[in-house]
């Protein structure tokens, strides 16, 4: 049996990236294991995707919080007490503390829906068509004090179609989210993509390398 890299992630909502990460850790040849989901929104459907898994979960609410360092400190001591070496946020709508996010640093990733930097922040798909982008996507990166700056670790691309509407759009990029960030964990997980300084640093990815940087699906 193969050693597994525990992996923590955060969410705040349906959790369908989070469904994506526990179809792939059910390969007996997959790399990571979830250790646990923590949500900062209690009665989501992502707690229901990793109960119904066997996902030790967690509601830690931000507004029991007086600050968001307090919000934070309680994540991390959740996610340490998993025993977790790496955190997936998979939809987690809060904004981390530089400290939190220093403390993991080089082992907490995001899955943002574009091509990063471009268009970083919310309604990412309105503002892609309304640019005239032709090519949309989305990136998996690790996380930096700098929202959405962090260096970048894989990315796909979508293309975007005539009549596109922000929902279908955001349908397309979704599915290929899906199939990117477990591929980017993967990676992660077996120590081939690590954070050296400011840069990504790729060892060994081998024909997964294509895969990293896709063309329009």
């Amino acid at each position: 049996m193969i050693d597994r890299t525990r992996v923590g992630v955060l969410i705040s909502g349906r959790g369908s990236n989070l469904q994506a990460l526990i179809d792939a850790c059910r390969s007996c040849d997959y790399p990571a294991t979830i250790a646990c989901v923590v949500s900062n929104v209690a009665g989501v459907e992502g707690l229901g995707r990793a109960e119904r898994a066997g996902i030790t979960t967690h509601t830690v609410p931000h507004t029991a919080y007086n600050s968001r360092k307090a919000f934070d400190d309680a994540i991390d001591q959740v996610l340490r007490a998993s025993n977790a070496t790496l955190v997936c946020l998979a939809g987690f709508m809060r904004v981390l503390s530089d400290s939190f996010v220093l403390k993991w640093h080089g082992r907490l990733v995001n899955i943002h829906p574009s091509l990063l930097p471009g268009f970083k922040g919310l309604n990412v798909h309105r503002r892609v068509i309304e640019a005239g982008a032709r090519i949309s996507g989305c990136s998996v990166h690790f996380v930096v004090p700098e929202l959405d700056s962090g260096p970048i670790i894989a990315q796909a691309a979508v293309p975007v179609w005539p009549g596109d509407t922000p929902d279908s759009l955001a349908s397309r990029t979704l599915a290929a989210e899906h199939k990117l960030y477990p591929l980017a964990l993967r990676l992660l997980a077996e120590g081939r993509v690590a954070l050296d300084g400011q840069s990504v640093h790729f060892r060994d990815v081998g024909e997964a390398g294509g895969e990293l940087f896709s063309p329009p699906l």
